[in-house]
């Protein structure tokens, strides 16, 4: 299963709206879970998800806390997402002693998979909030509303209420069969990713147009390969920063590269025993690697790759 994909709790979104019962569920049975400027939080002994108690985060700010869901498999425990950002690190260092800040993507490894997506969800939660602090009409400042789960314009003459954005973007697996009778896929790189990785064509969908389109679209600007028969495989959602990726994999109708210098750094066509013998993300040394495993493009290489099995 992808990693993302797992989130567990119920999100009583019914229940959430009410200021009363949002109250009752700060109790000592919470859970708390921990951002700061896009991090979350992990232990420093065993690295694993670190997830508090009202105990430890009650001298806090808990007004703005966004309510994340119910755990149904756990006495309904409630989860809140609580963002340190701006919070004076004298006032927060209190319980931080046995945990620290890290880049969710560089531990997602390490998690089970609905701690993961847990995670992940806090950390989209917490950009969205620090993102839209004003109104997008009228300026004044906004005002979390719903749990954290809509923001309000103080304006009122205003009232623009806001949700949380999510942004498609299609991401897609590009094969073709070629005259030697090896089936090659089209991978790409940006130029900051580390040496040697290469990684499935990606972009966001444009207003008024479909899914499909977006995907003959961004393959034609960014590597002048021309698709056909277009189809999906799978979704995950991405909080990096928010973004829901939705996988396609499609048939080459040319096969001349002609790279978009200004999309992407280079393209190239790779049969599956070239794959094969990457490296992973991370790993030292020369040579090509793949994606990092948590990612949806490492998933459509490794499906393309059991198809010649």
């Amino acid at each position: 299963m992808l990693k993302y994909t797992e989130m567990l709790l119920d999100r009583a979104s019914n229940q959430r709206k009410s200021p009363e019962w949002l109250a009752t569920q700060k109790n000592n049975d919470s859970r708390w879970v921990l951002t700061h400027t896009d991090q979350n939080y992990f232990s420093q002994a065993d690295s694993s998800a670190l997830f508090l108690t009202l105990a430890a985060v009650q001298h806090l700010d808990l007004a703005d806390a966004v309510f994340l869901g119910l755990d149904e498999n756990n006495a309904n425990t409630p989860y809140f997402a609580l963002d340190l950002t701006h919070v004076d690190e004298a006032l927060a260092g209190a319980f931080l002693l046995e945990g620290e800040f890290r880049d969710l993507r560089k531990m997602t490894v390490m998690l089970d998979n609905p701690s993961a997506s847990l995670m992940a969800l806090a950390r989209g939660l917490a950009f969205w909030h620090r993102s839209h602090c004003f109104c997008g009409r009228c300026g004044t400042v906004n005002q979390s509303v719903s749990a954290g789960h809509a923001r309000l314009c103080t304006n009122p003459d205003c009232q623009h209420q806001t949700f949380p954005r999510t942004d498609p973007a299609v991401i897609m697996v590009v094969r073709k069969l070629f005259a030697d009778g090896i089936e090659r896929c089209l991978l790409g790189r940006q130029v900051e990713w580390p040496e040697g990785v290469y990684s499935t064509l990606a972009g966001f969908v444009d207003p008024g147009e479909t899914l499909e389109t977006a995907v003959a679209r961004e393959v034609m600007e960014e590597s002048g390969i021309s698709v056909t028969n277009v189809q999906y495989l799978a979704s995950q959602p991405w909080p990096f920063p928010s973004s829901i990726m939705l996988g396609f994999i499609a048939d080459a109708s040319s096969n001349d590269i002609q790279v978009d210098k200004q999309e992407i750094d280079d393209a190239r066509w790779f049969s599956r025993a070239e794959i094969l013998a990457f490296g992973d993300w991370g790993d030292d040394g020369p040579g090509f690697k793949v994606p990092r495993v948590d990612s949806v493009s490492r998933y459509l290489i490794d499906h393309w790759v059991s198809l010649g099995d």
